[in-house]
């Protein structure tokens, strides 16, 4: 039977006619369905707007989080390089960041950075103006991570410098290579590397590995904090020295804000909520980000405490286990959120928890100082999640999410449960990744902070370091816990003994009554 021509059919129709009632039902149900259109579309828009603003509410929790973490006198400090990681992030993605991230994206191409969109000059739909948000409020996050392990020792300049850097530069073109549907790695292309790309939903090796790794070799050129493992003459001491949290409320506070806006920056990476498949996507990442933050907090507070019972006898439970536990579980399933089964983000929140105790351990053998063990959390889990992916993504949500393929975690390879026989592609391409997130970075960033550091704007004085950076850079203490002082405290002390108790004219007459009666 030929095809139908409506345009043809409308024409010849005659008015009164059957066919005009026909023609008349096809234009109203385009415009039903137009509005519909349209609807979906404002709808993802309004999804897109909710999960960035949740995304960049998490920089609220870093702030809380490190501030807490840190000594009363450098708190001022720190809550500002946070504030400015916002302020650079934005200035940083507006103008270049996201032009090198996804300009020019083409799946029948393959490139190694963006070449269109600088200052959004061409950006007028919902569509791409809500896309730029949503991104600038993940290259702030991977900025923030940097900011609590230099605390407290790094100049504020050579912050700036590099919060630019990585989100201008260095950041985009790891998203280019992964998320972009141009990148060598990506799964959005039509050729992928290794017939699947690397599968990074919400940014396990994307962001956290990016910042992460930028903070180890940050602390590792900069140096640790005085007093930390080295006496004031240079001499090591026979233990690090622990400088205790100025807040552990603050700490716990940052720590809830950050699981929350973790729903945002997980269920929010579908990037759409209108349709069916969108919302079943989300919703499972919702769930397996839950389970994942739980089970490592619980992983990192318990597996520390029979360390520490079998070493002192004792038993203790450590809040700071149980903080970034649930952090390191939260990047550790932030890669594979997508296509985890539930059970597979408890086992997965499991081996994030030992994974921070090894790194966080590893990093004090190394004598590497990480003020608020952000390395451990981001850097060493942000390689475990990616990893992850490579053993539990299954089939069928791997095909909700990135598309059919054909290759499967390790545990699913060949299409059946725990059938090892199967390709290991899936897991040799996040391993490529997990490799050139680790090479690219070191390779911009090394450099970098070592140019920072042979012109003196990398770490502060020793003194000022010893004062804190508070008073020395920020014109005062944040917290006003003067006193009253002697003279004033002396003088109320004369003015109250001076006082004397008035007896009232009623009470005078029978109390004298009562003396000459006795």
């Amino acid at each position: 039977m030929a095809d139908f021509d409506r345009e043809t059919f409308c024409a010849s129709a005659e008015q009164g006619s059957t066919e005009i009632a026909v023609c008349a039902a096809f234009d109203y149900a385009d415009g039903v369905q137009s509005s519909l259109d349209g609807t979906n579309a404002g709808l993802d828009v309004f999804y897109l707007l909710f999960a960035a603003a949740m995304v960049f509410f998490m920089q609220a929790g870093f702030a809380m989080l490190c501030a807490g973490s840190v000594r009363q006198k450098n708190v001022k400090n720190i809550m500002l390089k946070n504030i400015l990681d916002a302020c650079g992030g934005a200035l940083g993605f507006w103008s270049v960041g996201y032009a090198f991230a996804y300009g020019g994206s083409d799946p029948d191409k393959k490139g190694f950075i963006g070449n269109s969109g600088f200052f959004l000059g061409d950006f007028t739909s919902g569509g791409s103006l809500i896309g730029w948000f949503f991104q600038f409020a993940f290259a702030a996050t991977a900025a923030t991570i940097v900011a609590g392990t230099v605390a407290e020792r790094c100049k504020f300049e050579a912050y700036l410098c590099y919060s630019l850097m990585l989100t201008g530069f260095v950041y985009p073109v790891v998203v280019y290579s992964i998320w972009s549907s141009s990148g060598f790695l990506t799964a959005f292309n039509n050729d992928p590397a290794f017939g699947c790309g690397m599968h990074d939903f919400a940014g396990s090796g994307v962001v956290h590995m990016t910042g992460g790794i930028t903070a180890l070799i940050a602390a590792k050129i900069l140096g640790p904090r005085i007093g930390r493992f080295y006496d004031a003459d240079g001499n090591e001491l026979p233990e690090p020295h622990d400088f205790p949290p100025h807040s552990v409320a603050l700490q716990v506070l940052g720590t809830f804000i950050l699981w929350v806006g973790w729903y945002g920056f997980n269920p929010g990476s579908t990037l759409a909520i209108a349709s069916e498949a969108s919302g079943d996507v989300a919703a499972l990442c919702a769930v397996t980000t839950t389970i994942a933050a739980a089970s490592g907090s619980v992983s990192a507070m318990f597996t520390d405490m029979m360390m520490y019972r079998r070493k002192t006898g004792e038993t203790a439970y450590d809040i700071t286990m149980c903080m970034n536990g649930a952090l390191s579980g939260l990047v550790g399933i932030t890669a594979g959120c997508s296509v985890v089964a539930p059970w597979a983000a408890f086992v997965i929140g499991i081996v994030a928890g030992w994974c921070y105790i090894f790194w966080s351990n590893l990093l004090v053998k190394l004598k590497i100082d990480d003020a608020v063990d952000a390395i451990p959390v981001h850097f060493g889990n942000g390689i475990w999640g990616c990893i992850a992916v490579g053993l539990f993504a299954e089939p069928s949500r791997v095909a909700n999410a990135f598309g059919d393929h054909g290759h499967y975690g390790v545990f699913y390879a060949g299409g059946s449960s725990f059938n090892n026989t199967g390709d290991a592609k899936l897991l040799l391409a996040q391993i490529c990744g997990v490799l050139w997130v680790i090479g690219w970075v070191t390779a911009i960033m090394t450099p970098y902070f070592h140019l920072l550091n042979i012109l003196g704007l990398f770490r502060v004085d020793s003194l000022e370091e010893e004062v804190g950076l508070d008073i020395s850079h920020h014109k005062g203490a944040a917290y006003d816990i003067s006193g009253p002082s002697d003279a004033v405290i002396e003088k109320f002390e004369i003015s109250r003994s001076q006082r004397k108790l008035e007896v009232p004219a009623d009470d005078a007459e029978p109390a004298a009554a009562a003396e000459e009666t006795a």
